[in-house]
């Protein structure tokens, strides 16, 4: 038997303003972006701003339905959303926040596992890694180095054998 450790680091600031520029300008844009969430339901408006490596910017936000499986989160609308108006350009950075109006909304939240899947299969696709830039309304900000750290031991297409 073989012991194994995974474990990856990520940066954690006090507040957006630790920042650089281009990075509070992002967070503060997906900030912005949860307006346009539709989320009657929960009621979790989140949104996403990514930056691409040719310096366009997209945004997602989440789409909720009353058929819950119908539902997209807003890292997976700015996903397809690159992948339909930029294909083939390389992502460089997500930043995503949320709004939560049924209670705080200051403390940084991690993709889903869906998320965390398409975001590893994006980074695998482009053979460079994806940063995130992941924070709330107001508080701590977490700056996580590659996606594909959020979910480790991740299926791939090596698993499929192509």
């Amino acid at each position: 038997m073989e012991k194994q450790l995974q474990h990856f680091e990520y940066l954690v600031y006090n507040d957006i303003t630790g920042l650089d520029d281009q990075d509070v300008w992002m967070l503060k844009e997906a900030r912005e972006v949860t307006k346009h969430a539709h989320a009657p339901y929960s009621r979790f408006q989140v949104g996403a701003v990514v930056k691409l490596k040719n310096g366009e910017t997209v945004t997602g936000s989440n789409q909720e339905n009353a058929s819950f499986p119908v539902g997209l989160c807003a890292e997976r609308v700015a996903l397809a959303a690159v992948s339909s108006i930029h294909p083939g350009v390389e992502i460089d950075t997500i930043a995503v926040s949320y709004h939560n109006l049924n209670g705080d909304s200051s403390r940084p939240i991690s993709p889903c596992g869906m998320c965390r899947q398409a975001l590893a299969e994006y980074e695998l696709k482009q053979s460079t890694p994806i940063r995130l830039i992941l924070g709330g309304l107001s508080g701590k900000v977490y700056v996580v180095s590659k996606a594909n750290d959020l979910l480790p031991l991740s299926f791939s297409s090596e698993d499929l054998g192509i």
